[in-house]
């Protein structure tokens, strides 16, 4: 990897989050018009988001829950413990995908949530994606499902 290469971080102070947000709202807003009120959510207070960047700026960005909020948040999808991290949120930007940074990015959640001595996660990815979360351990269970963008959803889990 050169030194050029995107790093994976976990933003500290409330410019890393402005570039969370923004490459969120390039992907889910803009590319797949979700609107924006759905997107934010009173749950980003509560998660550990981190953040790809690159020379040029923000790449990607990932978010999780973990204890409380995620047991509120996913209560209807069976998250009923302490040991689990919840992924979410998820978004690689165009000039970033096809690099390998959607898998760093998940990685990094994994690597962070055993930090804190989780269990397992659990998300729940657009059908499209299946594969490729399939390719990175995650089994997906149950039917399918609108989450309310309009896009069809899974439930997938791995243990860590």
């Amino acid at each position: 990897m050169s030194r050029d290469a995107p790093c994976v971080i976990r933003p500290a102070g409330p410019a890393e989050l402005a570039d969370c947000f923004a490459v969120r709202r390039e992907v889910f807003v803009v590319e797949q018009r979700i609107p924006e009120a759905e997107e934010m959510d009173a749950y980003d207070a509560d998660a550990v988001h981190l953040l790809a960047t690159g020379p040029a700026g923000p790449l990607g960005t990932v978010r999780f829950l973990h204890g409380g909020p995620a047991r509120r948040k996913y209560a209807h999808a069976g998250v009923d413990d302490d040991t689990t991290a919840v992924l979410g949120r998820l978004a690689v930007g165009g000039a970033a995908r096809g690099t390998g940074l959607g898998a760093a990015l998940v990685r990094a959640v994994e690597d962070e949530a055993r930090r804190l001595g989780l269990a397992r996660v659990y998300l729940e990815a657009q059908t499209h994606a299946l594969g490729f979360y399939e390719r990175l351990g995650y089994a997906a269970y149950g039917p399918e499902f609108d989450e309310g963008s309009g896009i069809p959803h899974r439930a997938m889990t791995k243990s860590l």
